[in-house]
């Protein structure tokens, strides 16, 4: 299939490209008024739903998790699966409601390198739930832990949320934790650092088998780091990692013990004379995510999004540009370190639209179905769109032989979609699509704001 044009009509779906989406705001936890100050420790750096989409969990700075529930389904008397089954049609929009928190992490002190490691969520991941409790795993920087929350009954008609530490998995890491993810098999989980990616499993925390390797013997060498991996949603042998030089590995645990060699490499060709000083920096991959099918892979660096067919290597099949007009501003960028921050990127359940966040609270949602010209700008507020301009954009379109790749969402005002002057302070980092609803989740600073439509 390698540069061939049949087999690649789009990127995740196929037929006719579907209308934009109308977005509508529904939720906020943790809203604060005009000029009212946010603690560090309440800045929200993780958010998950769990497979159901029943559960959603934030982690924050302070080293909380805080979950919430969903309650509309619910309310309409019947478990919300059932009502699938009978074809019932939700009237009302997905609501959540606060279910409980607990104290994930505490700072620590690394006495052997005079290191403070901080409290700060990276990651949530859940994990399958058994005899009515919720099983989630959570890291800081160097140490995951297995939680079980769970309802205990305190007098007879109360019950009360219950979060309990299962097992501690810690002094694996040397460098920083950027990802964990489950395997589908349920019994194992990767965790991962700039150099390393360590398989264990759920019920041993005594021991991590290291899979890849990438320091170098003299690290004067090292010329990329490691930035997110992700198991295959199906395949418990097949995982993914990114780089910070821009490319994706998919590795394949059945090959070797240590899989230092990827079965497959995925990185975009650089234009000839588009090289500046900021090209490697901007290149760097901050996140990576499977489609629910396994597909297709999304990734984000600084300027793009970028939607790879694991069945092609030669290149992405679509590209999405988010804040294109930043590109005359990345010596500023690079000066106040914003250059350096590491944005998230969601798939819809159903793998038609990706997002991702920007600055100024604003987030994107694009459409890659065939044809599709979805670009649609929103602002983590009450009041999303806002701020919403449609910029022109352009379907796919074949180029003969050669795979299709659409380049959408430009626009190259100087200022963001709307004029407006651009905000680095307020940036839209972490956010999740609903597995099966068209249903966003976003951390704007310390608040959650959750959109339907």
């Amino acid at each position: 299939m390698n540069g061939g044009g049949e087999g690649l009509a789009a990127p995740a779906t196929s037929g006719a490209a579907t209308a934009p989406l109308d977005w509508k705001f529904s939720q906020v936890f943790g809203e604060r008024t005009a000029g009212e100050e946010v603690q560090e420790v309440d800045i929200i750096s993780a958010i998950e739903f769990d497979r159901t989409g029943d559960h959603l969990a934030t982690g924050d700075r302070g080293g909380r998790v805080v979950l919430f529930e969903r309650t509309d389904a619910k309310e309409n008397g019947a478990h919300r699966k059932d009502l699938e089954r009978m074809d019932y049609s939700m009237s009302k929009h997905p609501e959540f409601r606060y279910k409980t928190e607990f104290q994930s992490h505490e700072p620590e002190f690394d006495y052997l390198k005079s290191l403070e490691i901080e409290e700060k969520i990276n990651k949530i991941r859940w994990c399958q739930t058994a005899n009515g409790a919720l099983f989630l795993l959570s890291t800081n920087d160097k140490t995951i832990k297995f939680w079980k929350v769970q309802e205990k009954k305190v007098t007879s008609p109360e019950t009360s949320l219950l979060a309990r530490c299962r097992r501690v998995y810690a002094h694996a890491h040397d460098y920083h934790i950027n990802s964990i993810s489950n395997n589908s098999d349920g019994e194992t989980f990767i965790s991962a650092d700039d150099l390393r990616i360590n398989l264990w499993n759920l019920e041993i925390s005594s021991q991590s088998f290291n899979i890849v390797d990438v320091k170098p013997t003299n690290m004067e060498d090292l010329t990329e780091v490691i930035t997110s991996a992700e198991f295959h949603p199906t395949h418990c042998n097949t995982l993914a990692y990114s780089s910070s030089k821009g490319s994706i590995r998919l590795i394949d645990l059945r090959q070797s013990a240590l899989c230092d060699n990827h079965s497959k490499l995925f990185e975009e060709q650089e234009a000839p004379g588009s090289r500046s000083f900021f090209t490697e920096i901007i290149a760097s991959i901050s996140d990576i995510k499977f489609a629910k099918n396994g597909r297709h892979i999304l990734s984000r660096d600084y300027m793009t999004l970028k939607l790879w067919d694991i069945n092609m290597d030669s290149g992405p099949v679509a590209s999405f540009q988010v804040h294109e007009y930043l590109r005359p501003k990345l010596c500023d960028l690079y000066e106040n370190d914003s250059i350096f921050d590491k944005f998230e990127c969601c798939l819809s359940g159903d793998g038609v639209r990706v997002a991702t966040g920007s600055y100024s609270n604003l987030f994107r949602v694009f459409g890659c179905s065939e044809g599709s010209t979805e670009a649609t700008t929103l602002e983590a507020s009450k009041n999303p769109m806002r701020r919403q301009v449609q910029t022109p954009s352009r379907p796919a379109r074949s180029l003969g032989n050669l795979p299709r790749v659409l380049r959408r969402g430009a626009d190259n005002s100087g200022a963001d979609t709307n004029g407006n002057g651009f905000d680095f302070t307020t940036k839209l980092l972490h956010l999740a699509w609903h597995p099966t609803e068209n249903s966003l989740a976003c951390a704007a600073s310390n608040s959650l704001y959750m959109y339907y439509a």
